[in-house]
């Protein structure tokens, strides 16, 4: 018997090429007809996917956005061909993906400690302007049927700013995954945009205040916790990027705990209703934790679909276990989350 529809909407997290894993989870999620995504927020990595499969959906459906995710990992990878970030022998030797012995990766890391972006990169180029402006057809994303959220920070404010389907652009994305240890700030309308991780990783309000769905799936990339305590100057810094990468999320999550526990009295507050009433979901991921933050720049296409296929088997799991409960429960523990927090 088939499932009646239950409207959804999508939160993406960023992380470099770890967004691959979120690819994975797409594919398998767009399996499921019933499943109807109505918007999607990432960032970074997130907004990556948010906008080809927004844009790959407008132009097929859920088989145009599934060809067309692949078509832009694709090339992703076949732009890293040139790249000089490659695993060593011995980091191959080891089975690692990780890049913490490569020269490439090493000389990386030492520049960008010594010198700013604006030095060593002064025409400011970027490998991901070419593959955007192949891979998505930005006039067809405007009118794609899936309403797109893409977060930068403004780097004069420090305050994210929300772009939808017609402000999206190749800038609009690259600002929104510019770290600024690696890229020139974006400009865009006349202000600098760095990578939208440090103000909405992703971004949720707007799936809250502009959506009819009451249902979040959230893919995260960023863990929330890793064993042991950071010493080299590389581990400490990858750490600090993830708790400061996951913190506007998980305010956002508290808030909705928050106002879950007092719902009852939020009757003339429309705003807080609508987050009161919302259901979220988490299709864990069971692998970040082995990666490091060097790995994030790893596009070896064998990297990238053993990603996809973790991700595949995540939201597999994850259908397994709560496909029932969406549009009907939050699978999110909210006491045990206030009680975490």
């Amino acid at each position: 018997m088939e499932r009646e529809p239950v409207l959804v909407d999508l939160a993406l997290q960023g992380g470099g090429s770890h967004g691959a894993f979120t690819w994975g989870v797409l594919d398998r999620l767009l399996d499921e007809r019933w499943l109807e995504i109505e918007g999607v927020s990432g960032t970074s990595a997130g907004a990556m996917n948010a906008a080809v499969l927004a844009d790959g959906f407008a132009a097929g459906g859920r088989e145009g956005a599934k060809l067309a995710l692949e078509s832009y990992w694709t090339h992703v990878s076949e732009a890293a061909r040139f790249s000089p970030f490659k695993r060593s022998p011995f980091d191959k030797m080891l089975g690692r993906w990780s890049m913490d012995t490569a020269p490439g990766f090493l000389m990386m890391d030492f520049m960008t400690r010594m010198f700013s972006p604006y030095q060593y990169n002064p025409l400011g180029g970027n490998a991901l302007a070419p593959i955007l402006e192949k891979q998505i057809d930005f006039e067809r994303l405007r009118s794609s049927p899936i309403k797109v959220f893409i977060t930068a920070t403004n780097v004069r404010t420090g305050r994210p700013r929300v772009f939808r389907n017609a402000e999206i652009t190749p800038d609009v994305l690259m600002a929104s995954a510019c770290l600024p240890t690696l890229f020139q700030a974006v400009e865009i309308d006349g202000e600098a945009y760095w990578d939208g991780g440090y103000s909405g990783n992703p971004t949720l309000a707007p799936l809250v205040s502009e959506l009819k769905s009451d249902d979040t799936i959230l893919v995260p990339i960023n863990p929330l916790e890793r064993p042991g305590t950071p010493k080299t100057p590389a581990e400490i810094l990858n750490r600090l990027n993830e708790v400061s990468f996951n913190s506007v999320a998980i305010k956002e999550l508290y808030m909705m705990a928050l106002l879950q526990r007092h719902v009852n009295e939020l009757s003339g507050d429309s705003e807080a209703c609508n987050w009161a009433r919302m259901r979220v979901h988490v299709v864990r991921n069971p692998v970040m934790n082995e990666l490091g933050f060097s790995s994030k720049l790893n596009a070896e296409w064998d990297f990238l679909t053993w990603l996809r296929d973790e991700g595949r088997k995540a939201a597999d799991l994850f259908l397994t276990e709560h496909a029932h409960d969406i549009g009907k429960a939050s699978t999110v523990n909210f006491d045990q989350l206030m009680a975490e927090l």
